[in-house]
Formats: C-alpha cells, sequence, structure tokens
C-alpha cells in the first residue's frame, strides 16, 4: 500500500510516499480502506519536534531519540471497513467508519488497521468521509478538556481562544451543546466563521485585547499555547479555569497559580478520550450539533504541501488528505523513504 512517511524530523519536505506492507487485521481488528485523513497540529510537533514550552527534551523520549518512532503520521482518518478478524462481531465489511488513532498514528495511509473495540464508529450519515475525517482530533480534545477537566455548566461564560483552529471550532460548538454562553476569540479573517458556527460574541484581537475584560469568564479556553494565568487570572470570575490545552510543562506541574482565596486555576494535561465519546461526537454530528470546518484539501502525495500549510498556523479547521488512486508524479525523496527494508520507495512511471 502507499501512505506518507518520514525518516527525519524536520520540515514538510521531510515527508514523502513510499511503498510500505499492507496491515492484516488480528482476530480482533477491523482493516479499513481509508478514503480521507487529516493533517493536524499533532503531526506538526511529531514532525517538527517543535514542542510547548519544557518539553523539547521528552518530546524525542516520546516521539524517538534518534528518528521517528512511529514513521507514518496521521491522528484520525474516514472509511471503509474491508476487512474483519475472525471475533469481531461489532462491524462487518463494507461499514463506512470513522477512527481516531491519536498517538499511535498511522493514518496516512492507504489502509490501517484498528481494535473493534477501539476508537473507531460508524459515520454519520449526513457526512461524507473528508467530513468525518474531520471530527475526531478536535472534538475529542475539546470534548475531554471543557466536559471532563474544566467541568463546563450551563450558563458558563467561556472565552476561546484560537477560535477558528480545528480543536477551536469544535470547542465553539460543544460549548454552546452545553449551554456555555461562548466568546471566540480569532483574526479579522475568521470573524464570520465563527459567528457561523455558534459563537455568540467575537473579539477580533487585531482590534481588542481579550484581557481588559475584568472577572468575566468562567472558562478562558486557550488552544493556542499563548496565555499565562498571569496574562488572564484579571479576567477569570472567582474559581475561573484557564484551559490550556497546549499546555507548557510548567502548566502541567501546577506550577502557575493563583491566590487559594480566588480559587482560580490552570487546567492541563492530557486528552482521554473514550468509545463512548466517539459514539457522542458522532451523534452530534448527525443532529446537526457539531459542524466540521475544512479549510483546505489534498491529494495524499501532496502531503508535503499540507504539512506547509499547517505550519504557518493559519488553517481554519482542518486540512484534509484525500486518500485514494495517488496522483502519477510526485516527488520521491529517497533520503526519506529509507525507513527499513520493508519500505519500498515508490517510483516514477515510465
Amino acid at each position: 500500500m502507499r501512505a506518507i512517511v518520514y525518516a527525519k524530523y524536520g520540515p514538510p519536505d521531510v515527508v514523502a510516499l513510499a511503498e510500505v506492507p499492507k496491515p492484516r487485521p488480528k482476530k480482533r481488528e477491523v482493516l479499513v480502506r481509508i478514503h480521507a485523513t487529516t493533517v493536524t497540529t499533532a503531526d506538526w510537533r511529531a514532525r517538527s519536534l517543535r514542542l510547548p514550552g519544557g518539553f523539547s527534551v521528552l518530546g524525542r523520549l516520546v516521539f524517538g531519540i534518534f528518528g521517528p518512532r512511529k514513521p507514518i503520521l496521521g491522528t484520525e482518518l474516514a472509511g471503509e471497513v474491508e476487512a474483519v478478524g475472525d471475533a469481531v462481531t461489532r462491524f462487518q465489511p463494507g461499514d463506512r467508519v470513522f477512527a481516531f488513532t491519536g498517538g499511535r498514528y498511522g493514518s496516512h495511509a492507504q489502509y490501517r488497521t484498528i481494535a473493534e473495540t477501539g476508537l473507531i464508529v460508524r459515520m454519520p450519515a449526513n457526512l461524507g468521509f473528508e467530513e468525518a475525517a474531520s471530527l475526531s482530533f478536535g472534538a475529542t480534545n475539546a470534548l475531554s478538556f471543557l466536559r471532563d477537566k474544566a467541568g463546563i455548566q450551563r450558563g458558563d461564560q467561556v472565552l476561546i481562544l484560537g477560535a477558528s483552529g480545528n480543536v477551536g471550532t469544535a470547542a465553539v460548538q460543544l460549548a454552546k451543546h452545553f449551554g456555555a454562553q461562548v466568546t471566540a476569540v480569532c483574526s479579522t479573517a475568521n470573524v464570520d466563521l465563527v459567528r457561523s458556527i455558534g459563537a455568540d460574541e467575537v473579539i477580533d484581537y487585531t482590534q481588542e485585547d481579550f484581557a481588559q475584560a475584568r472577572d468575566r469568564y468562567d472558562i478562558i479556553f486557550d488552544t493556542t499555547g499563548t496565555t499565562s494565568l498571569a496574562r488572564c487570572e484579571p479576567s477569570l470570575k472567582q474559581r475561573g479555569r484557564l484551559v490550556a490545552v497546549q499546555g507548557s510543562l510548567a502548566q502541567m506541574l501546577g506550577l502557575e497559580r493563583a491566590s487559594r482565596q480566588s480559587g482560580k486555576k490552570v487546567i492541563a494535561g492530557v486528552a482521554a478520550v473514550t468509545a463512548g465519546d466517539m459514539e457522542l461526537i458522532a451523534q452530534l454530528a448527525e443532529r446537526g450539533a457539531l459542524r466540521p470546518v475544512i479549510d483546505r484539501r489534498y491529494p495524499l502525495e501532496d502531503a508535503a504541501s499540507a504539512h506547509a500549510y499547517v505550519d504557518t498556523g493559519r488553517k481554519r479547521g482542518s486540512v484534509v488528505l484525500r486518500v485514494g488512486a495517488c496522483a502519477r508524479h510526485f516527488n520521491n525523496d529517497r533520503a526519506a523513504l529509507q525507513l527499513s527494508r520493508e519500505v519500498r520507495p515508490v517510483r516514477h512511471p515510465s
């Protein structure tokens, strides 16, 4: 099968198209023929090793000290079940599914095996493959941080920084689903977008500083990794929470603290996702309460261009890779393809 692989950390051109072995489903696994996947900030970080403050050394321990431990990136996918293991009962060939592979990656390929008890569910009937592939990363992160970590409640005043990104667009919609009043922060170009997905108020950060508000927000939801408790503490109500989705090591260790009397705090960490969360996301999408936002689409073989666009930091929602019959011409970077004896570079057709 064809997949996008990388053998070293670096800029977008370290990723290239290669021929790799097609996986076979084990007893309790399904084999998904992938029709669409995405390039997310998780892929950008794994490829470039540009990590939140304090994590540079830990990054190599996680992703690979001397080179990438997982040569195929991609955290989410949508496609059709092609085959199932002998003990699989939840799915059958032909089922249209979407899945979240998260830190296991492996979705930038034509096929992926996934445990039937894993983060895989049937696609909402009203979505195509590209939309379904764009659901998991943003929605699982937003759901985990808003509902489980921050304890969002009906009537809460929620400010979302980076509201036009993948996690941000999901957070706007999920916060509205939970009954919050949502203020979205974005650039001028994205004001109409975030209004269209439900934001009650929009702050254009090129014209206004969100931190000028006093005692207004129950939750400040930072998807950008650009703020601190010291900066936004005056804007938080008593017992308000700064939710740092891309938290620094200091934030994760609890080193940013407010006074005990205020009850204000920083919430950071890693999203915890369950199969039930995936089912809820599918149900919300089918009801129209959660709409994936797609910025650009690229063919699989042009993944380097997709990575380059994500690197700009200007993407809105998701950047999709279309997986299917790959184009007949692509950049065959042999150096990036020498991953193992099992990985064979795809050659230009004659």
